[in-house]
Formats: C-alpha cells, sequence, structure tokens
C-alpha cells in the first residue's frame, strides 16, 4: 500500500442508536479521537443516531465535518447542518460517490442496511483493486461477528477466492481506530493496514 496522508474518515453508522448504549458511546469516542487528530469527518449529513452521535462529537471537540445527503432523505433524516460543508446530491450514488472521492479511510461503525451496503461496496472495491483506501470495521461489543462468520462461509465455499480476498481490518474498541489509521499515514509504502492490526 502506497504511503497515504488520512486527512479525512468516512463514517458509515446507523441513523438510530440501536439497543446497545455501548455504540453510542463508541461514536462519541471516534468523533472526540478523529478532531484530536486533525482528522475530519465525512458522513451521510444526518443528525439522527449514530450518524448524528459522531458528527456532534466531531464537531463539539473542534474538528471538521462534510455532510452528504440526497434531496430524497432530507425530511427523513433530520440533517445536521452545524457543519463545515453541507451537500445536498440528487441521489444516493452521489452521495456514495462524493464521500469516497472526499474520504481517505472509511470506518464502520455498527448500522442496519445502508451501512451493511456501504461497508460491502468499499469491500468490494478494494477487492477488486479500484482503490487501496484502509477499510475499518469497528465491531463494537461483537456486532458485526455474524458478518465476520458469513466472510469466512464465502472464503470456505470458494466465493471469495485467493488472491480476491478483501483487505479491511477489524477493531473491537473504537479508541483502536484514529491511532490505528494514523500509523498507516506514517508507515513505510510497503506497510499495509493488515501488517499494522
Amino acid at each position: 500500500m502506497k504511503q497515504m496522508k488520512i486527512r479525512n474518515i468516512c463514517v458509515y453508522c446507523g441513523s438510530g442508536r440501536g439497543k446497545n448504549p455501548l455504540f453510542s458511546k463508541a461514536a462519541d469516542t471516534l468523533g472526540e479521537a478523529m478532531a484530536s487528530a486533525g482528522i475530519g469527518l465525512v458522513y451521510g449529513g444526518g443528525g439522527n443516531g449514530l450518524m448524528g452521535d459522531v458528527a456532534r462529537s466531531v464537531r463539539a471537540s473542534g474538528g471538521t465535518v462534510t455532510g452528504i445527503i440526497p434531496q430524497a432523505l432530507v425530511a427523513r433524516e433530520n440533517p445536521y447542518t452545524d457543519v463545515d460543508e453541507y451537500v445536498v446530491v440528487d441521489n444516493l450514488h452521489q452521495r456514495k460517490m462524493m464521500m469516497f472521492e472526499r474520504s481517505d479511510a472509511f470506518v464502520a461503525l455498527p448500522g442496519g442496511l445502508g451501512t451493511l451496503e456501504e461497508l460491502v461496496e468499499q469491500l468490494t472495491w478494494v477487492q477488486l483493486d479500484f482503490h487501496q483506501k484502509p477499510v475499518v470495521i469497528a465491531n463494537i461489543d461483537h456486532y458485526w461477528d455474524t458478518l465476520l462468520k458469513l466472510f469466512d462461509q464465502m472464503s470456505g465455499e470458494a466465493f471469495i477466492r485467493e488472491g480476491l480476498v478483501p483487505r479491511y481490518v477489524v477493531v473491537d474498541k473504537a479508541e483502536d481506530i484514529v491511532p490505528l489509521l494514523t500509523r498507516v499515514r506514517t508507515s513505510e509504502p510497503d506497510i499495509s493496514i493488515e501488517q499494522l492490526a
């Protein structure tokens, strides 16, 4: 992996908080750590749930926030507009591409189908060498265990074939995410995120 600087992290997460209070705490912890490290947030623009939690945490800690939301979701997702940049786009495809273009790494906190879809898309792009940006799965309180077991099953059944294994790293604690990505930023060009985990 070539040497990179992590200026902005795209965080995928739920527009709800879920039932486990550790999820919201993880969003707050990640937001504070990003701001302290001078890393900006790029996210889906909503003010509800974990999306709103991480954005407010980054903002309250002095960090920069870019929210990107499709016009059709403005009423539904209660946009958080106390941001440095608030972008309304025409559709989900534009949102996802803009989030990709403006980010140097991707983190998936707990979430629902939208979070899962965005995470899997990035894993697919990495698998196919469309990009080499780090992808981190934040497995807070074992939230993503079932998905990780599914990946193992896919590999066992040879649907994920040798040489096409998606590159990602799993962390169990939100406080480990920024230090990990900071090590990627300052590592030698031949050190990958998997070797740093």
